[in-house]
């Protein structure tokens, strides 16, 4: 397991380097494809909850550090999407198109979702998303679009970011 949260955390490091310099000049209404989110719904989804806590929170921490967000905001949400992503590990079998694009949109909404409740809280301090604006629903477009493409990228790292079942 320990292996797989590193891998996993090194390949979300390197999609979040991605998004904030080469993606980030393509963007379309200031939103670009959240790579670092797929990747950790396909690590949780593939092995578990512990994994996928533990990779949101590793993961969500390092990129805290490359983002101007509140230090332990992305640490914070990422932690609660790879938990209830991993809940669904072995539930459903994992396809190439359909599968990815559901988890992917469903955690992006939970993304934006849990923003907005750590905004209310915390009275407006908390940058989160404008539901009425268009960058919400292109960055859930982009993400799922882009969600069978980088989960088939990612299948060919299993064995760096899927555990090994024991009989």
């Amino acid at each position: 397991m320990t292996k797989n949260v590193i891998w996993a955390t090194v390949f979300s490091i390197v999609a979040g380097l991605l998004q904030s310099t080469l993606l980030s000049r393509l963007a379309l209404y200031h939103a670009v494809p959240d790579l670092a989110l797929g990747i950790l719904v396909f690590t949780a989804y593939s092995n578990g909850t512990m994994t996928g806590q533990l990779t949101g929170f590793s993961s969500g921490l390092l990129l805290d550090f490359l983002s101007a967000s509140p230090l332990g905001l992305n640490a914070l949400v990422r932690t609660l999407v790879g938990a209830v992503t991993g809940l669904l590990n072995g539930i459903f079998i994992l396809d190439a198109v359909f599968l990815p694009m559901v988890l992917c949109a469903g955690a992006t909404i939970a993304k934006a979702m849990l923003y907005f409740v750590l905004n209310v809280m915390f009275s407006g301090t908390v940058p989160s998303y404008a539901f009425f604006e268009p960058t919400l629903w292109v960055e859930l477009l982009l993400n799922t679009i882009s969600a069978p493409f980088l989960f088939g990228l990612l299948k060919l790292f299993n064995t760096l970011l899927i555990k090994r079942r024991e009989n």
